[in-house]
């Protein structure tokens, strides 16, 4: 089944850095089913996001790619998926990061 991994990062990305490898375990991502984040998606384009580098500022997720969530942006994550009980972990994950001033890391379908 097709799952989106989500993790914190503990160091900002800088402007030129890339992420392009699948490096769940290094930011000890959880997993969200693509059945509950698949309803959200045109909600979730309203978020300022990154996609792959901070040279590439875009809107919502890179579905099948990585996406950088910026601390300024978790709020409005926050707000989108309250109303969905299945992802009270994600929920968490964020509001942490969001209390610590990280940035979130998005790795696509």
């Amino acid at each position: 089944m097709a799952k989106h991994d989500f993790g914190i990062m503990q160091n900002a990305p800088s402007i030129g850095q890339r992420y392009d490898l699948y490096e769940p375990e290094k930011y000890e991502c959880i997993s969200v089913n693509d059945d509950h984040i698949l309803p959200l998606l045109e909600d979730l384009k309203q978020l300022k996001c990154y996609w792959h580098t901070l040279d590439r500022p875009e809107m919502g997720l890179a579905y099948c790619g990585i996406t950088i969530i910026p601390p300024d942006s978790l709020d409005k994550m926050m707000e989108i998926i309250i109303t969905e009980r299945r992802l009270s972990e994600l929920y968490d994950l964020i509001a942490k990061a969001k209390r610590d001033g990280k940035y979130v890391i998005h790795f696509g379908i």
